[in-house]
């Protein structure tokens, strides 16, 4: 609507009421014979309700602004998770199919993780290698909650150095030795000649600067690709090191754990999460996924010279998440910075993310990494949008109840049903019917 027509609007109230025309004579009289008192009541009860009316639109146009940039927000924040956890199921599909080494099966007597101690071949029954699995996957079940009431208690008790020494040793073997490793084989398998200076000075190039970025400072950006490559390292030595049916048993058995540790009021997971939230500190970002760090507002609070706390804060990691969810659970909160300054709204979006722990990579990569072996492009893509499935509806989840789920059970559920599913049917019996074709 025009200016001039919002401004003549405004004048007919006066009209009504009483004044004067545009030739300076009285018209009230006019105005007492043109409208009755009931139609002046209608007037005034008309224009109250166009007043609300306008009123109600302000409002429903502020909440679906705001209704906008929680979908928003929400789209984004599943991109986020979306993006890093297909980069490290691309990177282990990759090497399995460009590197024989991770192709061939674990069988026999060949070389086996430590904790995985009964071996499997395809001489034995069907019930010795269910067996063996089993006791496979019960010592490493037993291990891992072991180790993570370990990190609770040394979390509770403030061992900060302990955890981070635990930390770091794991980091240097991950980023040192394995990706060593790694390199070695991808170059005979394209068979590249490289001196072993040149390799030696990559690999300390490569494990310093992830030192730094994981353990330290660095951009957010490289930070994510070095938890990215540890998890896609650390998936495939898991597919290469552990027996066929040990892995296939091992995620439905982590899946169904991660639910319990995650939600249940004793478990570790959760007296971890809540631990730290009850006294405002971070986890520790070797554990978990961060599409946002906070460290940028603690060096803008410097600034301010109104940042506080004591030095087990610092100390916790200069990557500070807010109420970070350790491995494999994960939420979606704003950054805490402790007593610093709360940052502007524009600000407070960039340092706002969903974290992810390691271990749901690592076990999502696991999964279409064993479907990559199998030789069917159909298992590997029905894996890989079963998990991002999977992921997507736990984000949902995520949104409504507002509080740290565990990310694997129902990505790992969809990802096991598509697996055997497109592996043992689908795939024979689109096979017979294009054998059927062929012969008609």
């Amino acid at each position: 609507m025009s200016q001039s027509s919002l401004e003549g609007d405004d004048k007919e109230p006066l009209l009504v009421s009483g004044g004067k025309d545009e030739h300076g004579d009285s018209d009230d009289d006019n105005m007492v014979d043109a409208f009755s008192p009931a139609e002046e009541q209608s007037l005034i009860n008309n224009d109250a309700l166009a007043r609300r009316n306008s009123r109600a639109r302000g409002q429903t146009d502020a909440e679906r602004r705001e209704l906008m940039a929680e979908l928003k927000y929400g789209v984004n924040s599943v991109l986020s998770l979306i993006k890093p956890v297909s980069v490290t199921m691309l990177i282990v599909i990759g090497t399995i199919r460009s590197v024989k080494y991770y192709q061939q099966a674990n069988t026999g007597d060949q070389q086996q993780l430590a904790y995985a101690p009964m071996h499997e071949s395809d001489d034995e029954s069907t019930g010795s290698r269910l067996g063996g699995a089993l006791i496979n996957v019960l010592i490493i079940l037993c291990l891992i909650i072991v180790m993570t009431f370990v990190l609770v208690i040394c979390y509770k008790k403030r061992c900060y150095k302990a955890i981070h020494g635990w930390l770091i040793i794991s980091s240097l073997f991950l980023l040192f030795i394995f990706s060593y490793l790694y390199i070695l084989e991808l170059l005979d398998a394209h068979n590249t000649p490289f001196d072993d200076l040149t390799l030696y000075l990559v690999v300390w190039n490569f494990g310093v600067g992830g030192m730094f970025a994981i353990h330290w400072k660095g951009p957010l950006i490289l930070q994510q690709m070095y938890l990215v490559i540890i998890s896609a390292l650390m998936a495939l030595v898991l597919i290469k090191f552990l027996p066929d049916w040990t892995i296939m048993m091992l995620l439905a058995v982590i899946a169904v754990y991660d639910l319990f540790a995650v939600l249940c009021p004793g478990g570790p997971l959760r007296m971890l999460v809540e631990t730290a939230q009850e006294r405002d500190e971070p986890l520790f970002p070797a554990l978990i996924y961060s599409s946002a760090m906070a460290w940028t507002t603690f060096s803008m609070a410097d600034k301010d010279g109104t940042r506080g706390g004591d030095t087990d804060s610092a100390d916790i990691g200069a990557f500070a998440r807010s109420e970070g969810v350790a491995n494999p659970a994960f939420d979606n909160a704003s950054t805490n910075a402790t007593t610093a300054a709360r940052p502007p709204a524009h600000e407070a979006e960039d340092e706002e993310g969903v974290k992810l722990g390691l271990g749901d990579f690592i076990f999502y990569s696991v999964l279409v990494g064993k479907a990559a072996t199998s030789d069917d492009y159909g298992t590997i893509f029905s894996c890989y949008v079963a998990i991002i499935v999977g992921l997507v509806c736990t984000l949902h989840i995520l949104s409504v109840y507002q509080k740290a789920l565990p990310a694997l059970p129902i990505s790992i559920f969809f990802g096991l049903v598509f697996f055997f599913t497109t592996n043992q049917v689908l795939t024979p019996y689109i096979t017979t019917l294009s054998s059927e074709m062929v012969i008609m």
